[in-house]
């Protein structure tokens, strides 16, 4: 029998761990950060009308040219300075795969995304994780590090917490190597680094329809360069990488922004609701702009709670490596509702 040999790299790390994707319904899902409101009727409407009348037997538009040309519109962007991806994550696969050489090394703070370092590892890369301040500020370390790439999830997962583009800026100026923001959950925040993109080139967004857009389902994601980083980038994507009802389906979803922003509104308000119960349930709640938040109760492995609430069909986020805290998807009022009935009924069953 032959023998397979792996790479020393893939043998020596771990990868991913998604959240938990249950195979039976009746579950109330706060454990991805996904939206709890449907996307737009836009939506639907496009895609059931394509479905009628065109032919999913023909290829994708390889560039998705009608998203860039909505996205531009949108966001402000030339067409040429667009990306667009199969999810984020795949935009943020591209990246590494096109700056980072084994040995190299790529530069994050932590607590965050750990698909940074997994990214980094499938390179032959480096990870150097350097520690947030207790605050969640942007550490100085990270302006000062030597390294090929560096990566800021703003506003951070899972702690929500965020950066301000001024300190960006900061950032993008001391750093000799590109630089990729992470906002896939910057629709949450007051502001976005989107200003900054065309005073420097060593600055890569990146940003998702999963979250505010409702679209999860279809992996669309934009990453946002200077047109000679996207020319790059072309050459390791993929031929065709976004199917064809991905790309109908974010055109309708970009012509509704109205939509879009009633329920990023509904969510934040539900979120600064929930903080406040959760605070007074004896949780620290770190200051979140996203559509999640993560709470703490310093000591207390919270394993227990992770594991009542999935027997009661409810779905948090539990990390083995921070294991006193959890982070909670922002759900309708009515789901949020109902976490704050069954925590509090589990504290008190646990004296905690």
């Amino acid at each position: 029998m032959n023998v397979v040999e792996f790479r020393r790299a893939i043998l020596a790390m771990q990868g991913y761990t998604p959240g938990e994707q249950p195979k039976e319904g009746g579950f109330v899902k706060l454990n991805t950060n996904e939206n709890p409101y449907p996307p737009s009727p836009r939506v639907i409407a496009a895609l059931q009308e394509f479905l009628t009348s065109r032919s999913l037997a023909l290829y994708p538009p390889p560039l998705s040219d009608a998203v860039r040309q909505k996205a531009s519109a949108v966001y402000g962007i030339p067409e040429d300075w667009i990306l667009v991806g199969n999810g984020s994550d795949e935009l943020l696969d591209l990246v590494v795969r096109i700056f980072v050489d084994p040995g190299d090394r790529v530069a994050y703070p932590v607590p965050t995304y750990t698909y940074y370092r997994v990214l980094t590892l499938l390179q032959g890369g480096v990870p150097l994780e350097i520690p947030f301040p207790e605050d969640f500020s942007l550490p100085e370390a990270l302006v000062t590090a030597s390294a090929r790439l560096k990566f800021l999830c703003n506003p951070n997962s899972p702690t929500g917490t965020f950066i301000p583009p001024r300190d960006i800026e900061r950032l993008v100026q001391g750093s000799a190597c590109p630089v990729v923001v992470d906002e896939a959950y910057v629709d949450f925040a007051p502001e976005s680094a989107l200003p900054l993109l065309e005073r420097y080139e060593n600055l890569v967004l990146v940003r998702t329809l999963s979250k505010s857009f409702s679209l999860a389902g279809l992996r669309v994601g934009f990453l946002f360069a200077h047109p000679a980083v996207v020319r790059e980038l072309l050459k390791a994507k993929a031929s065709y990488n976004v199917n064809i009802l991905s790309q109908v389906g974010a055109c309708a979803a970009l012509e509704d922004l109205e939509y879009v922003r009633e329920n990023i509104a509904r969510i934040r308000s539900t979120r600064e609701w929930f903080s406040e119960r959760m605070r007074a349930l004896g949780f620290f709640v770190y200051p979140s702009e996203a559509n999640f938040v993560m709470v703490r109760k310093a000591g207390v492995d919270l394993r227990f709670l992770y594991e009542a609430l999935k027997r009661r069909k409810v779905l948090v986020r539990y990390f083995p490596e921070w294991p006193d805290a959890l982070r909670i998807s922002i759900g309708t009022e009515r789901e949020m509702e109902l976490l704050v009935h069954h925590i509090t009924a589990l504290l008190e069953e646990a004296h905690v």
